[in-house]
């Protein structure tokens, strides 16, 4: 017994000098010093431009018969009165009428461009909701402190930001060394076919590769992340694909008062459950890794030492990110039932029945995969399982050891000095996915700082940006722009 004692004391000192030695070697991912990025003079007019765009209903229906393009015009419009320097000095060029691409030409045509993205379409206002505005969505009023209005956050405030930028430099007589790419897209809420996926078939047609690809997708999380209480630049290196699912039954019909043991609801029904009781596994890839390799040198010391010994402390570290659906979002293929169709009266049993089950793939999964899965953990052969709209693969995961990342890094901690900055992978979709063979290098960060509640309002009710950050996203592009020469 004594022996036995011995060893485990033995091997539990073992334990802790491994753990603290990987701790004590725990290397950290943030810059030094960065000098500070130069000013740019944002006059009021600049704010009053982005009010202004707001006020321009660019909205995206998923039937696209149903958009009115004409406000996309009118947009376009706006645009070219606002910025004259850039629609007289930069090549644009249109796309399925209103997708838009500038080409600012650098003097060293040998050097990949860089490409910087947007997108100015909007997502409706939820029928019924519009009396909850603070102020109304179309009106691009500021209040508190605040822009109001769909598109003042997402995204017409980077494409505005871009454009701002871009003017300013003309004006000082700037020039690229290396050309600069400006796209920006009108239907990236309905998934970007027509814009930024059309942009990118003209580019990869033309054999261009992009030294970076920067659209929107993180941004400065200033209630901050896993525990850190300051702020975090959150740069999406990768984003989850997209699957939609039916899953579907056939039952007899007939009169409620004689029903069978399962009508086709129910068969369904259970399908859902069974998908929600088996969701995908968690995995700290796709993105997580990179994120706790960057945090882990800023996280108080207990945390330290489990985010240094992942081959020991994975397991907890799972279990504390998918205690939010944030933190679990991240960690694997979600599974969300969003749409059920079934019977027409309350005392007759439904014929068909059909579940639309949503899936957000996490890269290393892919569209086969998810539905082999699928199809096995449901289990019956009642169930028909069929893929709806058109799937979207995981983005590949762009290497954060690159120099185009460590670009945008320097550039963040130029503007966002109190800072940290952590590459993660986007949960939602962007038109970055579109671009993704056109660079291995395809970020996504919004140069705004914004909490979580801010977060939550992006396609909600009161979307709003705090006027007091717009400078800074302008200041932003401009460094990056020159940082990229």
């Amino acid at each position: 017994m004594r022996f036995l004692l011995r060893l485990l004391g033995v091997l539990l000192l073992v334990l802790i000098v491994i753990l603290a030695i990987n701790t004590w070697r725990l290397p950290s991912h943030q810059l030094g010093a960065v000098p500070a990025a130069p000013p740019v003079p944002v006059a009021d007019s600049a704010l009053a431009r982005l009010a202004g765009a707001v006020r321009i209903p660019t909205v995206s229906t998923t039937d696209y018969a149903q958009t009115d393009t004409a406000q996309f015009g009118r947009f376009g419009r706006y645009l070219r009165q606002s910025f004259p320097k850039v629609f007289a000095q930069l090549k644009l060029e249109k796309f399925n009428d209103y997708g838009l691409l500038f080409t600012w030409a650098g003097r060293n045509a040998a050097l990949k461009p860089v490409l910087l993205m947007g997108h100015y379409d909007v997502v409706p206002v939820l029928p019924g909701t519009e009396s909850k505005w603070t102020r109304p969505p179309f009106a691009g009023v500021q209040a508190g402190g605040y822009l109001y209005g769909r598109g003042a956050f997402d995204d017409k405030a980077s494409v505005l930001a871009q454009l701002e930028a871009v003017e300013y430099l003309l004006g000082t007589g700037f020039q690229p060394t290396r050309t600069l790419l400006l796209a920006f897209g009108h239907d990236e809420e309905t998934l970007g076919r027509r814009g930024a996926a059309t942009i990118a078939a003209a580019l990869r047609q033309r054999g261009t590769q992009a030294e970076y690809v920067l659209d929107e997708g993180g941004l400065v999380k200033t209630d901050g992340v896993a525990g850190i209480k300051k702020a975090v630049a959150l740069v999406g290196i990768s984003e989850k694909g997209y699957l939609s699912l039916e899953l579907s039954a056939t039952g007899q019909g007939g009169h409620s008062s004689m029903p069978p043991a399962q009508t086709s609801i129910g068969i369904v029904a259970a399908a859902v459950v069974k998908l929600e009781q088996n969701p995908f596994p968690a995995r700290l890839e796709g993105g997580d890794d990179h994120l706790l390799d960057y945090l882990a040198s800023e996280v108080p010391l207990g945390q330290r030492v489990v985010f240094a010994n992942r081959w020991l402390f994975a397991p907890l570290i799972k279990k504390i990110l998918a205690g939010t659906a944030s933190g679990n979002a991240t960690l694997r293929t979600t599974t969300a039932a969003t749409i059920f169709r079934a019977g027409a009266k309350d005392n007759v049993l439904p014929i068909d029945a059909t579940a639309t089950v949503n899936f957000r793939l996490l890269p290393g999964d892919s569209v086969a995969g998810v539905v082999r899965e699928v199809r096995r953990i449901v289990d019956d052969a009642r169930v028909a399982v069929k893929v709806v709209g058109r799937p979207n693969a995981p983005s590949p995961v762009s290497d954060p050891g690159a120099a185009a990342f460590q670009r945008l890094h320097r550039t963040i901690r130029s503007v966002f000095p109190e800072a940290i900055v952590a590459p993660y992978v986007v949960v939602g979709a962007t038109d970055a996915r579109q671009y993704a063979d056109l660079s291995p290098n395809v970020y996504r960060f919004l140069p705004v700082p914004m909490n979580q509640e801010g977060i939550d309002g992006m396609h909600g009710t009161n979307e709003r940006l705090p006027v007091q950050h717009y400078p800074k996203m302008v200041q932003f592009y401009a460094a990056l722009i020159r940082n990229s020469q």
